[in-house]
């Protein structure tokens, strides 16, 4: 796991144009990252789920849409860890923007 978030952090560093990075389009392709393994991403379904959960989040109908469709592949736990991520990365995006 910490391989993937290194990855991602690395994605999302080298795509961040602004402090408000954080755009619904940004966290949909790394869930389409991480689900499809493209751009050097290993295939990560909890990392995938939690993404299109931050562009659902964000008002994204395609992160709602592949967040149901992976959702379909993982199991109960694996959503579970998913959604916890999710919302430990938006607190952590919280407190860096304070």
């Amino acid at each position: 796991m910490a391989n993937s978030l290194k990855s991602a952090q690395f994605l999302m560093e080298s795509r961040r144009p602004a402090p408000g990075w954080q755009s619904a389009e940004e966290c949909f392709e790394l869930g389409v990252a991480y689900s499809c393994g493209t751009g050097g991403m290993p295939v990560d379904l909890i990392e995938a789920h939690k993404w299109f959960n931050l562009a659902a989040s964000r008002g994204s109908e395609e992160g709602q849409a592949m967040r149901a469709e992976i959702a379909e592949e993982m199991t109960a736990r694996e959503i579970a860890e998913a959604q916890r991520q999710a919302r430990a990365w938006i607190a952590a995006s919280q407190l860096r923007a304070a």
